[in-house]
């Protein structure tokens, strides 16, 4: 039987980037990268945004109650306001009902576009 060894790649952040310097590690990283690796997974950039900022107001929160720092202890609560997302609203206008193919098609690309970002 094999034993399980704890490595990680080496990254590095540059311009709000992960950069994977093509090397394995061992042990744990020492910070998250799960922001980066979202984006990079195509989350939508609103969403990640959103994520930072909430981030960084555990980190204050943290750094006031000289709490562990988000990365080493999870909070499971949501942030106190969720704005809905753009396209959201701009579905909620739209009555598919009343509209020609055309017209639909045409919702369709701005509803995409505001998604893409």
């Amino acid at each position: 039987m094999t034993r399980a060894t704890n490595v990680h790649l080496d990254a590095t952040e540059h311009a709000e980037q992960l950069i994977f310097l093509h090397s394995v590690k061992p042990g744990p990283a020492n910070q998250s990268y799960g922001l980066q690796v979202a984006a990079l997974a195509g989350v939508p950039r609103t969403v990640i945004t959103s994520a930072r900022r909430y981030l960084a107001e555990l980190e204050r929160r943290s750094a006031q109650t000289h709490a562990p720092r988000p990365q080493q202890e999870l909070q499971l609560e949501l942030p106190r306001e969720v704005l809905p997302h753009p396209a959201v609203e701009a579905l909620g206008e739209i009555d598919p009902d009343k509209m020609t193919p055309r017209e639909a098609l045409d919702a369709l690309y701005r509803l995409k576009g505001l998604v893409d970002g």
